[in-house]
């Protein structure tokens, strides 16, 4: 593989992974924790639950990604190759969904329901906007459809998680 092919597959594993990892954690993580907030359950359990999800969620995510890339390149390839790509590629997507956990997060540490829930909420919606609008922007393409499209699609999240948390009572 030249090297200029190379950098483009490097580039485009960075950019693939951290947006994957950043809405998939944004996407799950208010989803749960809204969930489980309409649940009745403590803001304690809300930290607990949501910081041991975003690990071990993340490193789920990583292996997921590492797994993936070798295997289309070894597709693309028809043999076995070096693992830096996807080895670099699991360690984005490890790194983007942590960080990114921590927005619907930290609301609960610092207030108390139903203020946390709505900046939780709030915040992450926030997020996905601008991250459908970079990923649009990177893209060329139409950006405030493509923002608006990413925040419904997280918000759907976060009524699936509502409603389950509604049915099954944690308290």
């Amino acid at each position: 593989m030249a090297p200029s092919d190379r950098m483009e597959l490097m580039q485009e594993t960075y950019v693939r992974n951290s947006i994957f990892g950043i809405v998939d954690s944004l996407v799950s993580t208010v989803g749960l924790l809204s969930g489980l907030g309409a649940s009745g359950a403590s803001a304690k359990v809300l930290v607990a639950t949501g910081v041991i999800y975003a690990f071990v969620e993340a490193f789920s995510m990583a292996v997921g990604s590492f797994l993936s890339e070798r295997a289309t390149e070894e597709y693309v390839a028809q043999a076995a190759v070096k693992q830096s790509t996807p080895l670099v590629g699991g360690v984005i997507m490890f790194v983007s969904f942590v960080i990114a956990s921590f927005v619907p997060i930290v609301p609960y540490l610092f207030f108390v329901e139903p203020l946390s829930l709505i900046i939780s909420v709030t915040a992450s919606l926030a997020l996905l906007l601008i991250v459908g609008g970079v990923i649009a922007s990177i893209s060329k393409i139409h950006v405030l459809k493509h923002a608006l499209s990413t925040a419904l699609l997280g918000g759907a999240a976060i009524i699936i998680g509502v409603v389950i948390g509604r049915i099954i009572p944690g308290g």
